[in-house]
């Protein structure tokens, strides 16, 4: 368990540092509504606690474990709107590159997630 999980964060790790300097690199950032940088961290962050709470899940729970996945999906996505609602959505209209610039680190994240946790419930 804990070997797993280590080898996710540090796939997480690596996925946040490439796609995130990529991401940097190809947009001007000065004139985002919201923090890039912030936008990376949340995704990192909400994908290892999703990780950790599905294993845990799968630990206890097996045949529940798909299900707590999902409402752990809903869960990030409404702290998003939480978070990010003062500088993302209380604007308005957005960008390309703020639209673009919010929408891949969220797929990047969450295709990453969906591997690791598809792994993780095909072994158990």
């Amino acid at each position: 368990m804990i070997k797993r999980i280590l080898l996710f964060l540090t796939a997480l790790f690596l996925v946040f540092i490439i796609s995130y300097f990529l991401n940097s690199y190809l947009v001007v950032e000065e004139t985002f509504a919201f923090s890039l940088l912030s936008v990376y961290l949340f995704h990192t962050i909400a994908a290892f606690v999703v990780y950790c709470a599905i294993e845990i899940a799968a630990d206890y729970m097996p045949n529940q474990a798909g299900y707590t996945y999902l409402a752990s999906i809903f869960l990030k996505m409404g702290f998003f709107v939480l978070v990010f609602n003062s500088s993302v959505f209380a604007n308005g209209i957005l960008s390309k590159p703020e639209k673009f610039s919010l929408v891949a680190p969220l797929f990047l994240f969450l295709i990453t997630e969906a591997v690791a946790v598809s792994k993780l419930l095909n072994s158990k």
